[in-house]
């Protein structure tokens, strides 16, 4: 699992399922845990073993608690425009996350970010929706099929400042 360590191990698991996929051992003839830098916490061995002791209760890999992220589908860039300031950021976010969790981002950039309202092509964002379900598309494939590079265009959110007396 160290060698694993910050890297992305979904495809040892079952989509479907969450388990840990098998492959066939051919020693064994069996199916067999699939681990490719070796067994690691919670996974049975690769036989019957009396000595492995499997009250430790839910395995790791189920256990909402050792959750530490989730795998985004999808992942694009913004370009946020301050228009008080001028100040541009470009921000690369996920498909699912909703404006508000985007704003919780952004405050790293602009610690009075709630202060603003934030708008595209001069309509206000719903916070609570997310990028797509603002109606900004992601056009990633359409400047793919024109052969233009990906950094070519990032759609543009435009936040207004709200004189509402907020402290950083």
């Amino acid at each position: 699992m160290l060698k694993a360590a910050g890297t992305d191990i979904s495809h040892w698991f079952e989509a479907k399922t969450g388990q840990p996929r098998a492959e066939l051992d051919e020693a064994l003839n069996l199916p067999v845990p699939y681990a490719p830098q070796g067994r690691y916490l919670h996974l049975p061995p690769n036989g019957p073993a009396a000595k492995w002791d499997n009250d430790f209760g839910l395995p790791w890999w189920m256990d909402p608690s050792r959750c530490i992220g989730l795998l985004s589908a999808k992942t694009r860039y913004i370009r946020i425009t301050n228009t008080l300031t001028g100040q541009e950021d470009v921000l690369e976010v996920c498909a699912e996350e909703t404006l508000a969790e985007i704003l919780e981002r952004y405050v790293d950039f602009n610690a009075h970010a709630s202060s603003y309202t934030w708008k595209r092509l001069g309509r206000v964002l719903d916070m609570d929706l997310t990028l797509e379900e603002n109606g900004i598309d992601d056009e990633e494939e359409v400047y793919y099929d024109l052969s233009l590079p990906d950094s070519y265009y990032y759609p543009a959110i435009y936040l207004y400042f709200n004189d509402d007396l907020t402290e950083a």
